[in-house]
């Protein structure tokens, strides 16, 4: 892993464009205070960027392992969730409430929290980071589909390799 980030299950990487920026500075913050060690790739100031950039270095990490989860945030969440869900591996679940974001983790083992800051308050996004981060994977009959997404992404990267 890279920089200084000891245990892989405590680490996150989080990632904004400047609509998200605000609410990025809060949650990592909060989660900064709650012990886990955060790896911040942008943006870094609330000046108009293109998410697609910041969506894609945050994802990437995930992707190649370095971090076990990740949380991204724009103003609506779409444009970063169409953004991590190209890259291998990676699970992105975009949540605008806590019982889709425990379900994202139960269900689906989305390795991504992706937040709309127009659609959740800073209340509400501590809550869902805080209980996605905590939340297992149930396995289970959850297990054989989250196998067959792996299956279809190995099959495309087949196909247009």
């Amino acid at each position: 892993m890279s920089g200084n980030y000891k245990k892989k299950t405590q680490a996150v990487v989080i990632g904004s464009d400047h609509g998200g920026f605000r609410l990025k500075e809060k949650i990592k913050k909060f989660l900064g205070d709650k012990g886990y060690q955060i790896k911040d790739v942008g943006c870094f100031n609330q000046e108009p960027c293109d998410y697609p950039v910041y969506a894609y270095k945050a994802a990437k990490e995930v992707s190649l392992r370095n971090f076990s989860k990740g949380i991204l945030i724009c103003k609506s969440g779409i444009g970063n969730s169409m953004v991590a869900n190209k890259l291998p591996g990676v699970r992105a679940a975009l949540c605008y409430n806590l019982k889709a974001a425990k379900l994202s983790r139960q269900h689906n083992d989305a390795n991504v929290l992706v937040l709309g800051a127009l659609f959740v308050n800073e209340a509400l996004a501590k809550r869902m980071a805080s209980l996605w981060l905590k939340t297992e994977f149930e396995g289970g009959r959850h297990l054989r589909r989250v196998k067959q997404i792996k299956k279809i992404e190995d099959e495309i990267n087949q196909d247009y390799a």
